[in-house]
Protein backbone atom coordinates (compact mmCIF):
# COMPACT_ATOMS: atom_id res chain seq x y z
CA UNK A 1 0.00 0.00 0.00
CA UNK A 2 1.38 3.39 -1.02
CA UNK A 3 1.44 5.96 1.77
CA UNK A 4 1.50 9.73 1.30
CA UNK A 5 2.54 12.25 3.94
CA UNK A 6 1.93 15.95 3.23
CA UNK A 7 4.42 18.34 4.85
CA UNK A 8 3.51 21.30 2.65
CA UNK A 9 1.22 22.36 -0.16
CA UNK A 10 -1.81 21.87 2.11
CA UNK A 11 -4.35 24.73 2.13
CA UNK A 12 -1.70 26.99 0.59
CA UNK A 13 -0.30 27.85 -2.81
CA UNK A 14 3.17 26.35 -3.06
CA UNK A 15 5.40 25.02 -0.32
CA UNK A 16 5.16 21.49 -1.75
CA UNK A 17 6.92 18.95 0.47
CA UNK A 18 5.31 15.54 -0.03
CA UNK A 19 6.66 12.13 1.00
CA UNK A 20 5.41 9.08 -0.89
CA UNK A 21 6.44 5.65 0.38
CA UNK A 22 5.93 2.03 -0.62
CA UNK A 23 7.41 -1.01 1.17
CA UNK A 24 11.11 -0.15 1.61
CA UNK A 25 11.18 2.98 -0.59
CA UNK A 26 10.50 6.63 0.26
CA UNK A 27 10.56 9.47 -2.27
CA UNK A 28 10.13 13.21 -1.77
CA UNK A 29 8.02 15.15 -4.25
CA UNK A 30 9.58 18.63 -4.19
CA UNK A 31 10.94 20.41 -1.12
CA UNK A 32 9.91 24.03 -1.46
CA UNK A 33 9.44 27.17 0.58
CA UNK A 34 5.99 27.99 1.95
CA UNK A 35 5.65 31.67 1.09
CA UNK A 36 2.65 32.00 3.42
CA UNK A 37 4.43 30.55 6.44
CA UNK A 38 7.74 32.30 5.76
CA UNK A 39 5.92 35.59 5.26
CA UNK A 40 4.43 35.39 8.76
CA UNK A 41 7.90 35.82 10.26
CA UNK A 42 10.40 36.93 7.65
CA UNK A 43 10.84 39.58 4.98
CA UNK A 44 13.51 40.72 2.56
CA UNK A 45 15.61 42.21 5.39
CA UNK A 46 14.59 39.83 8.19
CA UNK A 47 15.86 36.36 7.35
CA UNK A 48 16.63 33.08 9.19
CA UNK A 49 20.10 32.85 10.64
CA UNK A 50 22.60 30.43 9.18
CA UNK A 51 24.27 30.68 12.59
CA UNK A 52 21.42 28.64 14.05
CA UNK A 53 21.54 25.81 11.53
CA UNK A 54 18.02 24.56 10.88
CA UNK A 55 16.64 25.64 14.28
CA UNK A 56 15.10 28.92 13.05
CA UNK A 57 13.29 27.00 10.32
CA UNK A 58 12.12 24.25 12.69
CA UNK A 59 10.98 26.65 15.41
CA UNK A 60 8.72 28.57 13.00
CA UNK A 61 7.30 25.57 11.16
CA UNK A 62 9.16 26.16 7.88
CA UNK A 63 10.84 22.74 7.84
CA UNK A 64 9.16 19.48 8.88
CA UNK A 65 10.66 17.33 11.62
CA UNK A 66 11.67 14.33 9.51
CA UNK A 67 14.59 12.28 10.77
CA UNK A 68 17.33 11.29 8.35
CA UNK A 69 16.93 13.92 5.65
CA UNK A 70 18.86 16.99 6.81
CA UNK A 71 22.52 17.84 6.23
CA UNK A 72 25.08 16.77 8.80
CA UNK A 73 26.78 20.14 9.35
CA UNK A 74 23.54 21.93 10.28
CA UNK A 75 22.35 19.12 12.56
CA UNK A 76 25.62 18.61 14.45
CA UNK A 77 26.11 22.37 14.77
CA UNK A 78 22.85 22.39 16.72
CA UNK A 79 23.77 19.33 18.80
CA UNK A 80 21.25 17.17 16.94
CA UNK A 81 21.64 13.55 15.90
CA UNK A 82 22.55 12.75 12.29
CA UNK A 83 21.69 9.36 10.79
CA UNK A 84 24.36 7.38 8.98
CA UNK A 85 22.04 6.69 6.04
CA UNK A 86 19.41 8.93 4.42
CA UNK A 87 15.80 8.18 5.29
CA UNK A 88 14.57 8.80 1.74
CA UNK A 89 15.77 7.30 -1.54
CA UNK A 90 15.47 10.36 -3.73
CA UNK A 91 13.71 13.61 -4.52
CA UNK A 92 11.64 14.25 -7.65
CA UNK A 93 11.77 17.94 -8.51
CA UNK A 94 8.82 19.15 -10.56
CA UNK A 95 10.43 22.50 -11.45
CA UNK A 96 12.83 25.17 -10.26
CA UNK A 97 10.48 27.71 -8.66
CA UNK A 98 11.32 28.50 -5.04
CA UNK A 99 8.04 27.15 -3.65
CA UNK A 100 9.11 23.74 -4.96
CA UNK A 101 12.90 23.79 -4.69
CA UNK A 102 14.24 26.36 -2.18
CA UNK A 103 14.61 24.10 0.85
CA UNK A 104 16.65 21.49 -1.01
CA UNK A 105 19.49 23.55 0.50
CA UNK A 106 18.83 21.85 3.85
CA UNK A 107 18.81 18.26 2.57
CA UNK A 108 21.78 15.95 2.98
CA UNK A 109 23.95 15.58 -0.11
CA UNK A 110 23.51 11.79 -0.42
CA UNK A 111 19.82 12.09 -1.30
CA UNK A 112 19.76 11.86 -5.13
CA UNK A 113 17.90 14.67 -6.93
CA UNK A 114 15.94 13.78 -10.07
CA UNK A 115 15.01 16.62 -12.44
CA UNK A 116 14.80 17.70 -16.07
CA UNK A 117 17.87 19.01 -17.85
CA UNK A 118 16.26 22.46 -18.03
CA UNK A 119 15.60 22.52 -14.27
CA UNK A 120 19.22 21.57 -13.73
CA UNK A 121 20.35 24.54 -15.84
CA UNK A 122 18.07 26.99 -14.01
CA UNK A 123 19.29 25.78 -10.62
CA UNK A 124 22.86 26.23 -11.86
CA UNK A 125 22.04 29.86 -12.69
CA UNK A 126 20.46 30.39 -9.27
CA UNK A 127 23.37 28.84 -7.41
CA UNK A 128 26.03 30.72 -9.39
CA UNK A 129 24.35 34.15 -9.29
CA UNK A 130 22.51 34.13 -5.96
CA UNK A 131 23.47 36.41 -3.10
CA UNK A 132 21.20 34.80 -0.48
CA UNK A 133 22.47 32.73 2.43
CA UNK A 134 20.65 29.48 1.67
CA UNK A 135 21.42 28.55 -1.93
CA UNK A 136 23.23 25.19 -1.78
CA UNK A 137 21.09 23.40 -4.36
CA UNK A 138 23.44 21.50 -6.67
CA UNK A 139 26.26 21.25 -4.18
CA UNK A 140 26.61 21.52 -0.43
CA UNK A 141 29.21 23.91 0.96
CA UNK A 142 30.06 22.57 4.39
CA UNK A 143 29.70 25.08 7.21
CA UNK A 144 30.97 25.09 10.82
CA UNK A 145 34.18 23.16 9.94
CA UNK A 146 37.68 24.20 10.99
CA UNK A 147 40.82 22.51 9.63
CA UNK A 148 44.48 22.80 10.64
CA UNK A 149 46.51 25.58 9.04
CA UNK A 150 49.32 24.44 6.76
CA UNK A 151 51.96 25.71 9.17
CA UNK A 152 50.39 23.61 11.92
CA UNK A 153 49.67 26.62 14.10
CA UNK A 154 45.97 26.79 14.87
CA UNK A 155 42.95 26.28 12.64
CA UNK A 156 41.13 28.04 9.80
CA UNK A 157 37.65 27.81 8.38
CA UNK A 158 37.17 25.13 5.77
CA UNK A 159 36.54 26.80 2.43
CA UNK A 160 36.85 26.65 -1.33
CA UNK A 161 36.73 23.32 -3.15
CA UNK A 162 37.54 21.42 0.04
CA UNK A 163 34.23 22.56 1.53
CA UNK A 164 32.09 21.55 -1.47
CA UNK A 165 30.20 18.28 -1.68
CA UNK A 166 28.55 17.53 -5.02
CA UNK A 167 24.97 16.38 -4.85
CA UNK A 168 23.95 13.37 -6.92
CA UNK A 169 21.96 14.94 -9.78
CA UNK A 170 20.10 12.63 -12.15
CA UNK A 171 18.44 14.05 -15.24
CA UNK A 172 16.12 11.99 -17.41
CA UNK A 173 14.48 11.75 -20.79
CA UNK A 174 10.73 12.49 -20.92
CA UNK A 175 8.57 9.40 -20.51
CA UNK A 176 11.56 7.07 -20.24
CA UNK A 177 11.08 4.81 -17.20
CA UNK A 178 13.62 4.95 -14.39
CA UNK A 179 13.49 3.25 -11.00
CA UNK A 180 13.86 4.38 -7.42
CA UNK A 181 13.55 1.31 -5.25
CA UNK A 182 9.99 -0.02 -5.50
CA UNK A 183 8.85 2.78 -7.82
CA UNK A 184 8.95 2.79 -11.61
CA UNK A 185 8.76 6.43 -12.62
CA UNK A 186 8.18 8.43 -15.78
CA UNK A 187 8.52 12.18 -16.04
CA UNK A 188 6.06 14.10 -18.20
CA UNK A 189 6.99 17.59 -19.45
CA UNK A 190 4.26 20.16 -18.82
CA UNK A 191 3.89 23.79 -19.81
CA UNK A 192 4.52 26.25 -16.99
CA UNK A 193 6.02 29.72 -16.52
CA UNK A 194 9.62 28.52 -16.73
CA UNK A 195 11.41 25.83 -18.73
CA UNK A 196 11.74 22.26 -17.55
CA UNK A 197 8.53 21.79 -15.55
CA UNK A 198 7.49 18.15 -15.17
CA UNK A 199 4.70 16.03 -13.81
CA UNK A 200 5.39 12.46 -12.64
CA UNK A 201 3.73 9.07 -13.03
CA UNK A 202 4.85 6.67 -10.28
CA UNK A 203 4.01 2.97 -10.52
CA UNK A 204 4.53 0.33 -7.86
CA UNK A 205 3.27 -3.23 -7.49
CA UNK A 206 0.32 -1.84 -5.54
CA UNK A 207 -0.73 1.49 -7.09
CA UNK A 208 -0.20 4.13 -9.74
CA UNK A 209 0.18 7.71 -8.50
CA UNK A 210 0.17 10.83 -10.66
CA UNK A 211 1.72 14.08 -9.44
CA UNK A 212 0.80 17.13 -11.52
CA UNK A 213 3.45 19.58 -10.38
CA UNK A 214 2.41 23.01 -11.73
CA UNK A 215 0.95 23.24 -15.22
CA UNK A 216 -1.14 25.21 -17.68
CA UNK A 217 -2.80 24.90 -21.09
CA UNK A 218 -2.56 28.54 -22.26
CA UNK A 219 1.21 29.00 -22.63
CA UNK A 220 3.37 28.58 -25.72
CA UNK A 221 3.36 24.78 -25.51
CA UNK A 222 -0.08 23.46 -24.51
CA UNK A 223 0.62 20.31 -26.51
CA UNK A 224 3.11 18.99 -23.94
CA UNK A 225 0.57 19.34 -21.11
CA UNK A 226 -2.05 17.66 -23.30
CA UNK A 227 0.33 14.75 -23.91
CA UNK A 228 0.80 14.37 -20.15
CA UNK A 229 -2.98 14.14 -19.72
CA UNK A 230 -3.19 11.35 -22.30
CA UNK A 231 -0.27 9.41 -20.81
CA UNK A 232 -1.60 9.82 -17.28
CA UNK A 233 -4.98 8.48 -18.40
CA UNK A 234 -3.32 5.43 -20.00
CA UNK A 235 -1.65 4.61 -16.68
CA UNK A 236 -5.07 4.11 -14.99
CA UNK A 237 -4.01 5.92 -11.81
CA UNK A 238 -5.32 5.01 -8.40
CA UNK A 239 -4.27 8.36 -6.95
CA UNK A 240 -3.67 11.84 -8.36
CA UNK A 241 -2.10 14.79 -6.54
CA UNK A 242 -3.24 17.87 -8.43
CA UNK A 243 -2.39 21.54 -8.07
CA UNK A 244 -5.24 24.05 -7.83
CA UNK A 245 -3.65 27.48 -7.75
CA UNK A 246 -6.30 29.08 -9.97
CA UNK A 247 -9.18 26.79 -9.09
CA UNK A 248 -11.45 29.78 -8.43
CA UNK A 249 -10.64 31.50 -11.73
CA UNK A 250 -12.22 30.86 -15.10
CA UNK A 251 -10.84 33.39 -17.54
CA UNK A 252 -7.51 32.57 -19.14
CA UNK A 253 -5.66 34.76 -21.60
CA UNK A 254 -2.72 33.32 -23.49
CA UNK A 255 0.92 34.20 -24.00
CA UNK A 256 -0.01 35.23 -27.56
CA UNK A 257 -2.54 37.71 -26.11
CA UNK A 258 0.24 39.46 -24.18
CA UNK A 259 2.39 39.62 -27.27
CA UNK A 260 -0.44 41.12 -29.35
CA UNK A 261 -1.41 43.75 -26.74
CA UNK A 262 2.20 44.82 -26.13
CA UNK A 263 2.88 45.13 -29.87
CA UNK A 264 -0.19 47.34 -30.27
CA UNK A 265 0.78 49.49 -27.28
CA UNK A 266 4.28 50.41 -28.50
CA UNK A 267 3.86 50.04 -32.26
CA UNK A 268 4.32 53.74 -33.11
CA UNK A 269 5.81 54.92 -29.81
CA UNK A 270 9.26 56.51 -30.04
CA UNK A 271 10.09 57.11 -26.36
CA UNK A 272 11.54 54.81 -23.70
CA UNK A 273 9.75 51.49 -23.13
CA UNK A 274 10.39 49.61 -19.89
CA UNK A 275 9.05 46.17 -19.00
CA UNK A 276 9.25 43.89 -15.98
CA UNK A 277 8.75 40.14 -16.29
CA UNK A 278 9.96 37.14 -14.23
CA UNK A 279 13.68 36.52 -14.58
CA UNK A 280 13.33 32.75 -15.21
CA UNK A 281 10.32 32.90 -17.51
CA UNK A 282 12.00 32.37 -20.88
CA UNK A 283 8.66 32.09 -22.68
CA UNK A 284 7.86 35.62 -21.46
CA UNK A 285 11.33 36.73 -22.53
CA UNK A 286 10.57 35.31 -25.98
CA UNK A 287 7.26 37.22 -25.98
CA UNK A 288 8.95 40.56 -25.38
CA UNK A 289 11.78 39.72 -27.74
CA UNK A 290 9.09 39.37 -30.43
CA UNK A 291 7.45 42.61 -29.26
CA UNK A 292 10.76 44.45 -29.49
CA UNK A 293 11.50 43.10 -32.97
CA UNK A 294 8.05 44.13 -34.25
CA UNK A 295 8.69 47.67 -33.01
CA UNK A 296 12.21 47.84 -34.47
CA UNK A 297 13.76 47.69 -31.01
CA UNK A 298 16.23 45.43 -29.18
CA UNK A 299 15.25 43.67 -25.97
CA UNK A 300 17.67 44.51 -23.14
CA UNK A 301 18.14 41.83 -20.46
CA UNK A 302 20.17 41.84 -17.27
CA UNK A 303 23.31 39.84 -16.58
CA UNK A 304 21.47 36.97 -14.87
CA UNK A 305 19.18 36.50 -17.86
CA UNK A 306 22.16 36.67 -20.19
CA UNK A 307 23.83 33.90 -18.18
CA UNK A 308 20.69 31.79 -18.43
CA UNK A 309 20.21 32.41 -22.17
CA UNK A 310 23.79 31.32 -22.71
CA UNK A 311 23.09 28.00 -20.97
CA UNK A 312 19.85 27.53 -22.93
CA UNK A 313 21.50 28.06 -26.31
CA UNK A 314 19.83 26.05 -29.06
CA UNK A 315 16.68 25.26 -27.05
CA UNK A 316 14.24 27.48 -28.93
CA UNK A 317 14.74 30.75 -27.07
CA UNK A 318 16.45 33.92 -28.30
CA UNK A 319 20.20 33.51 -28.62
CA UNK A 320 22.39 35.75 -26.51
CA UNK A 321 23.42 37.57 -29.70
CA UNK A 322 19.77 38.47 -30.39
CA UNK A 323 19.42 40.67 -27.29
CA UNK A 324 21.37 43.44 -25.60
CA UNK A 325 22.91 42.81 -22.18
CA UNK A 326 22.63 45.62 -19.64
CA UNK A 327 25.77 46.29 -17.58
CA UNK A 328 24.91 48.30 -14.45
CA UNK A 329 27.26 50.42 -12.39
CA UNK A 330 28.71 48.47 -9.47
CA UNK A 331 30.55 49.33 -6.27
CA UNK A 332 32.19 52.73 -6.92
CA UNK A 333 30.21 53.22 -10.14
CA UNK A 334 33.28 53.27 -12.37
CA UNK A 335 31.37 53.21 -15.64
CA UNK A 336 30.48 55.97 -18.07
CA UNK A 337 31.07 59.71 -18.19
CA UNK A 338 29.27 60.86 -15.06
CA UNK A 339 31.56 59.49 -12.33
CA UNK A 340 35.22 59.95 -11.41
CA UNK A 341 37.85 58.26 -9.25
CA UNK A 342 40.97 59.70 -7.71
CA UNK A 343 44.34 58.25 -8.77
CA UNK A 344 47.31 59.68 -6.88
CA UNK A 345 45.51 62.97 -6.27
CA UNK A 346 44.09 63.31 -9.81
CA UNK A 347 40.37 62.80 -10.50
CA UNK A 348 39.88 60.77 -13.66
CA UNK A 349 36.62 60.21 -15.55
CA UNK A 350 35.44 56.61 -15.33
CA UNK A 351 35.42 56.22 -19.12
CA UNK A 352 39.17 56.92 -19.13
CA UNK A 353 40.08 54.48 -16.37
CA UNK A 354 41.94 51.27 -17.22
CA UNK A 355 39.28 48.54 -17.82
CA UNK A 356 40.82 46.16 -15.27
CA UNK A 357 39.83 48.55 -12.46
CA UNK A 358 36.27 48.68 -13.77
CA UNK A 359 35.99 44.92 -14.28
CA UNK A 360 37.21 44.19 -10.75
CA UNK A 361 33.93 45.62 -9.40
CA UNK A 362 31.94 42.77 -10.96
CA UNK A 363 31.53 39.17 -9.85
CA UNK A 364 33.48 36.50 -11.65
CA UNK A 365 30.47 35.16 -13.56
CA UNK A 366 29.48 38.69 -14.61
CA UNK A 367 32.90 39.51 -16.06
CA UNK A 368 32.37 36.96 -18.83
CA UNK A 369 29.83 39.32 -20.42
CA UNK A 370 31.54 42.69 -19.98
CA UNK A 371 33.50 42.64 -23.22
CA UNK A 372 30.69 41.33 -25.44
CA UNK A 373 29.79 43.57 -28.37
CA UNK A 374 26.08 43.55 -27.50
CA UNK A 375 26.44 45.04 -24.00
CA UNK A 376 24.76 48.35 -23.24
CA UNK A 377 24.79 50.68 -20.25
CA UNK A 378 22.72 53.54 -18.92
CA UNK A 379 24.18 56.02 -21.42
CA UNK A 380 23.09 53.92 -24.42
CA UNK A 381 19.50 53.68 -23.22
CA UNK A 382 19.42 57.31 -22.09
CA UNK A 383 20.77 58.65 -25.39
CA UNK A 384 18.78 56.43 -27.78
CA UNK A 385 15.68 55.23 -25.92
CA UNK A 386 13.81 54.48 -29.14
CA UNK A 387 16.28 51.66 -29.93
CA UNK A 388 15.56 49.52 -26.87
CA UNK A 389 12.92 47.69 -24.85
CA UNK A 390 14.51 47.74 -21.40
CA UNK A 391 13.68 44.91 -18.99
CA UNK A 392 13.91 46.43 -15.50
CA UNK A 393 12.79 44.54 -12.40
CA UNK A 394 11.95 45.79 -8.91
CA UNK A 395 15.57 45.73 -7.71
CA UNK A 396 16.79 47.53 -10.83
CA UNK A 397 14.50 50.56 -10.59
CA UNK A 398 17.41 52.63 -9.33
CA UNK A 399 18.90 52.34 -12.82
CA UNK A 400 16.23 54.83 -13.90
CA UNK A 401 18.09 57.54 -11.97
CA UNK A 402 20.95 57.19 -14.46
CA UNK A 403 18.80 56.53 -17.54
CA UNK A 404 16.41 59.43 -16.79
CA UNK A 405 13.48 58.27 -18.96
CA UNK A 406 11.03 60.95 -20.05
CA UNK A 407 7.37 60.30 -20.86
CA UNK A 408 7.93 56.60 -21.36
CA UNK A 409 5.80 53.46 -21.27
CA UNK A 410 6.02 50.95 -18.42
CA UNK A 411 4.64 47.42 -18.83
CA UNK A 412 4.23 45.17 -15.81
CA UNK A 413 4.12 41.52 -16.90
CA UNK A 414 4.12 39.94 -13.44
CA UNK A 415 1.60 38.38 -11.10
CA UNK A 416 -0.59 40.71 -9.07
CA UNK A 417 0.27 41.29 -5.36
CA UNK A 418 -1.24 38.67 -3.07
CA UNK A 419 0.10 39.71 0.34
CA UNK A 420 0.82 42.90 2.29
CA UNK A 421 4.53 42.96 1.50
CA UNK A 422 3.91 42.64 -2.23
CA UNK A 423 1.35 45.45 -2.02
CA UNK A 424 3.91 47.69 -0.30
CA UNK A 425 6.38 46.85 -3.08
CA UNK A 426 3.77 47.68 -5.71
CA UNK A 427 3.25 51.10 -4.15
CA UNK A 428 7.00 51.73 -4.23
CA UNK A 429 7.05 50.86 -7.93
CA UNK A 430 4.21 53.33 -8.50
CA UNK A 431 6.23 56.01 -6.71
CA UNK A 432 9.16 55.41 -9.08
CA UNK A 433 6.85 55.55 -12.09
CA UNK A 434 5.29 58.83 -10.99
CA UNK A 435 8.71 60.32 -10.33
CA UNK A 436 9.82 59.57 -13.89
CA UNK A 437 6.45 60.26 -15.53
CA UNK A 438 6.01 56.61 -16.57
CA UNK A 439 2.38 56.30 -15.50
CA UNK A 440 0.05 54.61 -16.07
CA UNK A 441 1.36 51.11 -15.37
CA UNK A 442 0.23 48.82 -18.21
CA UNK A 443 -0.50 45.37 -16.75
CA UNK A 444 -0.13 42.37 -19.06
CA UNK A 445 0.29 38.96 -17.48
CA UNK A 446 -0.95 35.39 -17.79
CA UNK A 447 -0.46 32.82 -15.07
CA UNK A 448 1.66 29.70 -15.09
CA UNK A 449 -1.34 27.75 -13.81
CA UNK A 450 -4.44 26.26 -15.40
CA UNK A 451 -7.88 27.69 -14.64
CA UNK A 452 -10.53 25.88 -12.61
CA UNK A 453 -12.53 24.55 -15.60
CA UNK A 454 -9.31 23.37 -17.27
CA UNK A 455 -8.24 21.52 -14.12
CA UNK A 456 -11.60 19.80 -13.75
CA UNK A 457 -11.62 18.75 -17.40
CA UNK A 458 -8.08 17.39 -17.03
CA UNK A 459 -8.89 15.36 -13.92
CA UNK A 460 -12.07 13.98 -15.46
CA UNK A 461 -10.09 12.82 -18.49
CA UNK A 462 -7.32 11.23 -16.42
CA UNK A 463 -10.00 9.70 -14.15
CA UNK A 464 -8.07 8.74 -11.02
CA UNK A 465 -9.85 6.76 -8.33
CA UNK A 466 -8.80 9.27 -5.66
CA UNK A 467 -7.87 12.93 -5.99
CA UNK A 468 -5.86 14.96 -3.46
CA UNK A 469 -6.11 18.74 -4.07
CA UNK A 470 -2.77 20.40 -3.26
CA UNK A 471 -1.14 23.78 -3.90
CA UNK A 472 -4.53 25.48 -3.52
CA UNK A 473 -6.62 27.64 -1.22
CA UNK A 474 -9.85 26.34 -2.76
CA UNK A 475 -9.78 22.59 -2.15
CA UNK A 476 -13.56 22.51 -1.64
CA UNK A 477 -14.09 23.36 -5.32
CA UNK A 478 -12.72 19.94 -6.29
CA UNK A 479 -15.63 18.24 -4.46
CA UNK A 480 -17.74 18.44 -7.64
CA UNK A 481 -15.61 15.62 -9.06
CA UNK A 482 -17.38 13.17 -6.78
CA UNK A 483 -20.32 13.44 -9.20
CA UNK A 484 -17.98 11.78 -11.72
CA UNK A 485 -17.16 8.91 -9.36
CA UNK A 486 -13.79 10.35 -8.28
CA UNK A 487 -13.16 10.26 -4.55
CA UNK A 488 -11.87 13.65 -3.34
CA UNK A 489 -9.74 13.54 -0.19
CA UNK A 490 -8.55 16.75 1.47
CA UNK A 491 -4.91 16.25 2.51
CA UNK A 492 -3.90 16.92 6.10
CA UNK A 493 -0.51 18.21 7.11
CA UNK A 494 1.69 15.53 8.68
CA UNK A 495 3.60 16.00 11.90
Amino acid sequence: MVGIDFYGGVDEIGGNKILIHEAQTSVLLDFGMSFNQAGLYFSEFLQPRKANGINDFMELGLLPEIKGIYREDYLKHCGMECSEEPAVDGLLLSHAHMDHSAYIHHLREDIPLYMSEESHLILKVLEETSTVSFADILQVKKDFHFVPKKNGEGYKKLGGKDASLEREIKTFEPYKTFEIGDFRIRSAPVDHSLPGAAAYILESDEEVTVYSGDLRFHGRHPEITQKFVKEAKKSNPNVMLCEGTRMAEERTETEKDIEHKAKELIRDFKGPVIVNFPVRDLDRLLTFHNVAKAAGRILVVNLKQAYMLNLFKGRGYPEIEDVAVYVPRRAWGLLGEDSFACFNGQWIQSSEIEPSYVNSQYKKWERDFLDWENTVNYMDIRDEPEKYLFRCDYFELKELIDIKPENGVYIKSMTEPFDDEMMFSERRVENWLRHFNLCPMHKMHVSGHASGPELLDMIREIEPETLYPIHTEHKEMFKVLENDGIKVVYPERAG
